[in-house]
């Protein structure tokens, strides 16, 4: 599977920012407009509007238009290749250490 590195440098990038993070977790709970991903937040709406489009850029939520409202929505896919890149990594480690651990219980056994 071939990685898009800018596209996770995007991903990354956006998810460094603490007001993103709880509004991915929001958005994980179900669709949202920006007034109501607004509500917990003690910033400007603009802000969040600001915040919005950063994690539309990497390609983390999109928006819809339903009547008058524009809800938010995350996009699965996006995280499952974040996830995806993250479990490459954690797998190896895993690996690495279950060979140290059967190492060390032979080493035990003498």
């Amino acid at each position: 599977m071939a990685i898009d590195e800018e596209a996770l440098d995007r991903a990354f990038t956006a998810l460094g920012d603490p007001v993103r993070r709880a509004i991915v977790a929001r958005l994980s709970r179900g669709e949202a407009t920006v007034n109501e991903l607004a509500e917990p937040f003690s910033i400007t709406k603009q802000a969040i509007s600001r915040h919005i489009q950063v994690l539309e850029q990497a390609g983390l939520i999109t928006r819809s238009r339903d009547g008058q409202r524009r809800p938010c929505h995350l996009v699965p896919s996006a995280l499952e290749a974040l996830t995806g890149w993250i479990d490459t990594y954690r797998l190896a480690t895993e690996r690495s250490y279950r060979r140290l651990d059967a190492v060390l219980d032979t080493l035990e056994e003498k």
